[in-house]
């Protein structure tokens, strides 16, 4: 299990210190990141906290998930790797033809 976690639905109020608070029970954290929007500046409303070590982490998941802080309950779980989705996007794999090649109707 990886280290580093997704903490979903948090408020757009919520600080690094508070995350930083609220999760270093569990362990040593080595980052705590909120999203912010480029354009604004504001919070996307997730973050994610890493650990030290996987047990901490998992102990964090099964406290912190469903908790509220600020008064938005919380959603931790395992961060997967950016680009992970399932499907969706374009294909540029070996099969796709180029848009010149393609038969026109």
């Amino acid at each position: 299990m990886s280290s580093k976690l997704y903490v979903g639905n948090i408020s757009f109020k919520t600080s690094e210190a508070d995350l930083r608070d609220a999760f270093s029970a569990f362990g040593n954290l080595t980052d705590v990141f909120i999203a912010t929007d480029r354009e604004t500046g504001r919070s996307r409303g997730f973050a994610f906290v890493t650990f030290e070590s996987a047990d901490a982490a998992q102990q964090a998941i099964e406290k912190m998930n469903g908790t509220e802080i600020a008064g938005f309950k919380l959603t931790v779980n395992e961060a997967r790797p950016q680009g992970s989705g399932n499907g969706g996007g374009r294909n540029f794999g070996p099969d796709r033809k180029p848009f010149q090649a393609r038969k026109r109707y």
